[in-house]
């Protein structure tokens, strides 16, 4: 229990709201805590009405964002685009062993490109794969 007298307990009221109201960084970064209007009292009328407010159904693409828990759909598609990354460094690599092989062997330059179009072209099927699925991840619920 507070033992201190009222009066006592209103000047430290004062005293802490003119702290809060003065124009420094940590008296505005507190008045605007203040002011939030999640700190705001709400009345029962205003809960009732909220709670009225209720969606009874799924918010679809048309929704604004923070109804759609759009930020998960993002991080999803930034994780699998990773993969195209990936893609990428694989055709690095064969382009590469291509390279090496025809510095070795040189009699075999046609069959060593031929392989490496074929490589490339399943990586090419393998990132638009990745993309499809990154879009698709993009546009979920």
């Amino acid at each position: 229990a507070d033992t201190k007298p009222p009066a006592m307990s209103l000047l430290r009221a004062v005293r802490c709201a003119q702290l809060a109201h003065k124009p420094s960084f940590l008296g505005g970064a507190a008045c605007r805590l203040t002011a939030a209007p999640c700190l705001q009292l709400h009345t029962a009328v205003d809960i009732r009405r909220t709670e009225a407010k209720a969606p009874t159904s799924l918010a679809g693409l048309g929704e604004s964002l923070h109804k759609r828990h759009a930020g998960v759909s993002v991080l999803g598609c930034a994780i699998a685009m990773v993969a195209v990354g990936g893609c990428a460094q694989g055709i690095g690599q064969l382009f590469a062993a291509l390279v090496v092989g025809m510095a070795r062997n040189p009699s075999m330059k046609e069959d060593l490109f031929t392989y490496t179009l074929i490589g490339m072209g399943f990586l090419e099927f393998l990132a638009i794969v990745v993309i499809l699925i990154a879009g698709l991840l993009l546009y979920s619920e």
